[in-house]
């Protein structure tokens, strides 16, 4: 790790050593997110490269799918088949200089290939920090079964809250279970780290799809522990607030987020209707609630006359938020995106910005994906490989991709 001086000056994560194993999405999202922080990752791919560079159209310019080429900036790439013993010592040669490893294996998996971290890898780099994600966890009654996020969004209860009565449970629109586990993942990551500045050893980290699913219910499973009555689908409203709901307006769609009263009281004065907040049935929250059709009805009839962008632009600067309901497009056309840097231009590779920012220690998006095992021979050669050993594993196959 490097050390305070060094990070003063550079990315917050500058000098940690990261070799991920990861395919598809969470695991391959945390360690983009450690290295667009400053931290040096290594992508060590199986035989047929990540899944996910096959996840298209649509394609970029060097034929990455754009899903792969979403989560996995910033990384060099090796490809190993780890069923061979000559893989396998590769991997073990990376692992001696590396701080965190990632892998979302099936449980067992690292077991089978003599490379189960607490009666190997711990034993052997006692600092390392071994992030595991899966489905489910190694153990219990679903231990050890794969996991995908549609699957998990269904047995977690997040579908069957998502959607209208009307609609049946749907899945989510964006892979979160995924996605909030690669943050989840990441934070680990980032704890066992802050504990071993202290122990001076690693720890296992495991994050699972299963718990992040259960864990995302806010507000439902709270309500449903408090009352008994079970969680059902609203729609865009909220099952605690009102009105907090998407409405019409007489060019589009908007959502009108009032969580207070005194919000309630601020939106009735700009659409000249103060009655509407000294009305008994919707003077605060709980009378909200329980008349929330009626309170609907009469919104939607205002609204009717007003232009989405114009009444946004007045409901905000009154402190009332309200937002116009866009497209993937219209949101990154929108000024705001571009201040905040979150859509990036990057050695001709088009992505997200980062999400989190530091004053400090600011971190930047890396370089384009790489190819699948671009960077092979300059790996090995650093690990001490010379010409003719490492023709020997490729010869072999357990070192596979193009050569440098």
């Amino acid at each position: 790790m490097a050390d305070s001086s060094s990070l003063a000056s550079g990315a917050a994560l500058a000098g940690l050593r990261v070799v991920d194993l990861s395919r598809v999405l969470a695991g391959p999202l945390c360690a983009q997110m450690l290295a667009d922080h400053g931290a040096t990752v290594i992508k060590v791919e199986p035989p047929g490269g990540d899944e996910t560079r096959q996840f298209g159209p649509p394609f970029d310019a060097l034929g990455h799918a754009a899903y792969f080429g979403a989560l996995n900036r910033g990384k060099r790439s090796i490809g190993l088949d780890l069923s061979r013993p000559a893989g396998r010592r590769v991997l073990e040669q990376m692992l001696q200089g590396a701080d965190v490893l990632i892998e979302n294996f099936l449980p067992g998996t690292m077991e089978k290939w003599g490379l189960g971290y607490e009666t190997v890898l711990a034993p052997r780099h006692p600092r390392l920090i071994y992030c595991g994600i899966s489905g489910f966890g190694a153990d219990g009654p679903l231990g050890g079964m794969p996991g995908y996020d549609a699957v998990l969004q269904a047995m977690c209860g997040v579908m069957s809250i998502n959607g209208t009565p009307e609609s049946g449970p749907l899945r989510v629109g964006i892979p979160v279970v995924d996605f909030l586990t690669g943050y989840n993942a990441m934070v680990g990551v980032l704890l066992a780290h802050a504990a071993r500045e202290r122990s001076g050893r690693g720890q296992r980290v495991e994050a699972t799809l299963f718990d992040t699913g259960l864990s995302m219910l806010l507000p439902h499973a709270a309500n449903w522990m408090a009352s008994g009555q079970t969680p059902q689908r609203m729609g865009s409203a909220h099952p605690n607030l009102s009105p907090y709901d998407r409405f019409h307006g007489s060019d589009g769609e908007l959502f009108l987020g009032v969580v207070n009263d005194g919000q309630f009281r601020r939106f009735c004065e700009c659409v000249a209707r103060p009655d509407l907040a000294s009305d008994p049935r919707f003077t605060d929250n709980p009378g909200r609630l329980a008349h929330r059709s009626a309170l609907r009805a009469e919104i939607e009839k205002i609204l009717a006359g007003y232009s989405v962008a114009d009444l946004c632009q007045q409901l905000m600067r009154r402190g009332v938020p309200a937002g116009p309901v866009n497209s993937v497009p219209q949101a990154f056309a929108q000024a705001h995106t571009a201040h905040r840097a979150m859509a990036v231009d990057h050695d001709g590779h088009k992505s997200l910005g980062l999400p989190v920012k530091l004053s400090a220690n600011p971190g930047k998006p890396g370089d384009r994906p790489p190819k699948f095992s671009e960077h092979a021979d300059s790996i090995l050669t650093e690990l001490g490989h010379s010409r003719a050993q490492i023709d020997a594993l490729r010869a072999e196959g357990a070192v596979l991709g193009p050569k440098a």
